[in-house]
């Protein structure tokens, strides 16, 4: 199995992840549920890092390096900002960008200024996020309703290859469709085999501004309850005790978290009661 994993190319354009798996006879989810590694010694700053952006998201890179420092790290700017860029952090306005965007893929408007939504599936949103084990990190996405906040679907990876984002989707499209679809303007929504998804099922898509992380305001919430509450207390140590640890706290998120902005309600409240697709979720 080892060695059958070593031979998969991530940068493979020839042959997509699945494609590869598939002609080694190897399950998509065996490859995708191992961590990608750093360094000792980068993955501890990347630890440090990881807590002091989710607490002070207007951190940038000069900031953060002589934060590093007053704590008694050998570092300089250009390692920190090649970590920051590792991790999909901006470190010139407040937002996480996991992935350059595609130049030759259509950019679409930012559709939801001073929008407000009224039910559940006017709008939904999705993101990628970095999380840390202990000797490692993967990429987490995760598909939100704006009025509900419920979490609709999520998929777990340790490269950025679109394919997860694009089976999030589906999955979530199969509990309900939304009017308006938001993400960031990261390679992985611009591209073709995303928006076609979109299109197909005539949704509007809307775009976050260049730079812009309040654009997507309720999926950074999202980021920063899952560190505090569940990454930050339990020290996942591979990628399916991570998986396991996630679909528990997703379960709490929708079916137990009180959200003091939804009047102490939970997500799936709101959802089921307000929206008929949300009752067959």
């Amino acid at each position: 199995m080892k060695e059958k994993k070593a031979l998969i190319e991530p940068e493979n354009k020839l042959l997509s992840i699945r494609q590869q798996t598939k002609f080694l006879d190897l399950h998509r989810g065996s490859y995708y549920y191992q961590p990608a590694i750093e360094r000792k010694e980068n993955f501890y700053l990347m630890k440090m890092i990881d807590e002091e952006y989710t607490g002070h998201p207007f951190y940038g890179s000069r900031r953060m390096t002589e934060l590093l420092k007053r704590k008694g790290n050998k570092v300089n700017r250009k390692r920190i900002q090649r970590l920051m860029n590792l991790m999909g952090i901006e470190g010139i306005y407040p937002k996480r960008n996991l992935s350059k965007a595609a130049q030759k893929f259509k950019k679409y408007p930012y559709l939801l200024k001073g929008y407000v939504t009224s039910e559940p599936n006017e709008v939904w949103s999705t993101d990628i996020t970095y999380i840390r084990l202990k000797t490692g990190f993967m990429y987490l996405t995760a598909v939100i309703d704006w009025h509900s906040r419920y979490v609709l679907s999520w998929g777990l990876s340790n490269s950025l290859e679109g394919s997860f984002c694009i089976e999030a989707l589906k999955s979530a499209l199969e509990i309900g469709h939304p009017k308006i679809f938001n993400t960031d303007q990261g390679v992985q929504y611009t591209s073709e085999k995303f928006t076609k998804v979109l299109e197909e099922n005539n949704i509007q898509i809307s775009m976050d501004g260049k730079g812009r992380a309040l654009d997507n305001i309720f999926v950074e919430r999202l980021w920063r309850s899952i560190k505090y509450e569940d990454i930050y207390l339990n020290e996942y140590i591979c990628g399916k005790e991570l998986k396991r640890g996630l679909k528990n706290y997703f379960h709490f998120y929708n079916k137990e978290r009180l959200h003091q902005s939804l009047n102490y309600k939970t997500p799936e409240e709101i959802h089921r009661l307000s929206s008929p697709w949300g009752r067959e979720a």
